[in-house]
């Protein structure tokens, strides 16, 4: 997923730019208005979701966000300083979907894009995903296996998108218990992981003895070849 990461501040830019790599993100680094429109050129939807500072040297990300909002449906999200009423309503009336004050935590930042990308179908990059005679339509969240659909709980459906979107890629335990950490107030722990894995396995494998969609890296973890 390309990020466009607008921040003025070189050592918050810098690193946000690696932590977001770091997560499998492709990220365009810029620090002035000028240079924000220069990356975007005419094509907005060339983004999959914009991250803009709001006070900058030569204006205000406000105008990124209403000229993007105003061409393509792309999630937007305001990483600033300023947490005063004024500016957040601002922010929402022109079209962004969250604001995010800093200092902030980093898994906070990560859970609210994943919130935003949900809401927009994107996290995975496909439309229709099928493995193995599991159909999974991110578009309208629903899930089939051979032609019958099966119902996951948010939790379960979750676990399993975040494995398609990191498909071919070994998730151990502790990063798939960071990937489902939301803002939302969920918690789940070590033991938690374990129920919910199994839990999916009996609703979307043939045999869940032996898994052909999720499979067990010994000692490491779980994944879904590419």
């Amino acid at each position: 997923m390309k990020i466009l990461l607008l921040e003025d501040d070189d050592a918050i830019g810098s690193a946000l730019r690696y932590s977001l790599e770091r997560e499998g993100y492709e990220v365009t680094l810029v620090r002035t208005v000028r240079e924000a429109r220069e990356a975007v050129g005419g094509d907005p939807a060339a983004y999959s979701l914009y991250i803009l500072d709001l006070s900058l040297p030569d204006g205000s990300g406000h105008e990124i966000c209403r000229e993007v909002k105003s061409r393509a449906d792309v999630p937007v999200i305001f990483l600033t300083a300023y947490d005063d009423e004024a500016n957040v309503v601002m922010g929402f009336d022109l079209g962004a979907d969250d604001y995010i004050a800093k200092p902030f935590r980093l898994k906070e930042l990560f859970a609210r894009i994943r919130s935003v990308t949900r809401r927009y179908g994107r996290e995975t990059g496909d439309s229709v995903i099928g493995i193995d005679g599991l159909t999974v339509s991110v578009n309208e969240a629903r899930v089939f296996r051979d032609g019958e659909e099966v119902f996951l709980t948010a939790m379960e459906y979750r676990l399993l998108l975040i494995m398609l979107q990191n498909r071919g890629v070994v998730l151990t335990r502790s990063r798939l218990l960071e990937y489902i950490w939301d803002v939302e107030g969920d918690f789940v722990n070590d033991n938690t992981l374990t129920v919910y894995i199994k839990r999916l396995r009996d609703k979307i494998e043939r045999d869940p003895a032996e898994p052909a969609i999720i499979k067990t890296k010994r000692g490491m973890g779980y994944y879904i070849e590419k």
